[in-house]
């Protein structure tokens, strides 16, 4: 098997096991024709085309990443041990100061390290970068990366007609492989009128409204100070709850806007390494899906591996959740692989273009190399994926049809020239940036405790 041999405009996969509808099943071909799912039946049921046979190997449709920042990527080491809200003092100050050779450099890299983790969709939150969107969007599209691709239109203690006039303008301007959605960065940030009229732009449009919301105990807090509401108490009182809302983290939920948040069909963007390296609570993620609630596995911009994230999603839930409750299951390892294709492509508005192999949606998949001693002896592949699965098991990263990533770099452009272009101006974009951070790195920290202080 070769890049090559993917590349054919009509073709018939024949993969040892295929992941379709929350199982994987042996035995099946997959017609793709002109970058999209065109059939899916038993292999046999394909009379007179030759089937390309992928022996040892797994089809996974893509995986989707329903929330990140990918231009965040030159200071993703320094949010390392640093307390809550890291954006004030670090992503903020960075992102304000890049230029736009150095918005795109990020913005590629980052999209190279998600393609490598497995991921064919991005969500991106927006960047901070004055006109950086049109700059993310030619990145993404270099790489060969589908993008939904975000629009901060805060405007508290602004004119909310400019802002809303751009956001206008944003959702009508992109389509194919780079999607619009809008974004307030915080509910705080944004003012009630206008959170209502975009929630409501990006319902017309089916596009996510996105926000971060309950994330730091320190704005839940501010927000009862300065509204007597909590973040999703907030944003259902401004009329901004839709089911094209999609909110990030939800980890500190009373039971009350659980209950809103099913009501208005909103979504939640679930980011358990973020919740890991930084965050103050986990999201009951298992609770949400119990109670209708949509939610697909964000990456936060921590880390792009899709595997990984997975890992973390069932660990985080086991760990804040199951312990408490003698609940060994936390989800059956299909609950994380569902959450990180189709519920994270249906959080984003993207479930009727990817996130699962079925007829009509893009041929947006994944080739898994499943002769690998993790996986020996397998009796549940859904499971072991999700807690032994590795990103160097990805062969193939094909997204609309075109192979993108082969056995970790890009078909097509030189993922290296690209890792040259960052080292030479990565340091300097960072010394620019006002940046503050509160935790030594590794070695002084080390050297502090060695010496007792």
């Amino acid at each position: 098997m070769t890049p090559e041999a993917l590349s054919a405009d009509r073709l018939l996969l024949a993969p040892a096991r295929c992941w379709l509808d929350g199982a994987f099943a042996a035995g099946m071909g997959v017609l793709v024709e002109g970058g999209r799912f065109a059939a899916v039946a038993p292999l046999h049921s394909f009379e007179g085309l030759e089937p390309l046979r992928l022996p040892g190997h797994a089809l996974l449709p893509g995986f989707v990443d329903a929330h990140t920042h990918l231009t965040q990527g030159f200071g993703k080491a320094l949010a390392f041990g640093e307390p809550s809200e890291i954006f004030r003092r670090i992503w903020v100050p960075l992102e304000s100061h890049l230029d736009e050779e150095t918005v795109f450099l990020s913005a590629k890299l980052a999209a190279l390290e998600a393609l490598r983790g497995g991921f064919t969709t991005v969500v991106d939150a927006g960047t901070r970068h004055e006109t950086g969107a049109a700059i993310v969007a030619r990145a993404t599209q270099e790489a060969g990366l589908r993008c939904v691709l975000g629009l901060i239109c805060n405007d508290a203690g602004q004119e909310a007609a400019p802002v809303l006039a751009r956001a206008e303008a944003h959702l009508a301007r992109w389509s194919g492989m780079v999607r619009p959605s809008l974004a307030v960065s915080i509910p705080e940030l944004g003012t009630d009128a206008t959170m209502a009229r975009l929630a409501a732009l990006c319902l017309e449009a089916g596009a996510p409204f996105q926000t971060h919301a309950n994330e730091h105990l320190v704005a839940v807090e501010r927000s009862i100070v300065a509204r007597g509401l909590r973040p999703v108490e907030h944003l259902h009182a401004a009329g901004a709850l839709n089911p094209a809302a999609l909110l990030a983290h939800a980890t500190l939920l009373t039971p009350r806007e659980l209950g809103m948040l099913r009501d208005a069909g909103a979504a939640v963007a679930y980011c358990p390494v973020a919740t890991q390296w930084k965050g103050n609570a986990a999201a009951p993620a298992l609770l949400m899906g119990e109670m209708g609630i949509r939610f697909g596995l964000g990456t936060d911009a921590t880390r792009a591996d899709a595997f990984r994230l997975m890992d973390a999603g069932e660990a985080v839930s086991r760990v804040a959740y199951g312990l408490a409750q003698g609940d060994f299951s936390q989800g059956a390892g299909w609950t994380w692989l569902e959450a990180a294709t189709s519920g994270a492509a249906d959080a984003a508005g993207m479930g009727a273009v990817a996130g699962r192999i079925a007829p009509g949606l893009a041929a947006d998949y994944l080739l898994v190399d499943l002769d690998v001693p993790e996986l020996m002896p397998s009796r549940d592949l859904a499971w072991e994926l999700v807690r032994f699965g590795n990103r160097d098991q990805i062969t193939a990263v094909v997204v609309d049809g075109v192979p993108r990533l082969w056995r970790g770099w890009p078909v097509g452009w030189d993922g290296r020239s690209l890792m040259r272009e960052v080292a030479a101006r990565v340091e300097a974009a960072v010394a620019k940036a006002p940046i503050v951070k509160l935790h030594a790195d590794s070695a002084a920290h080390r050297s502090a405790v060695r010496r007792g202080r």
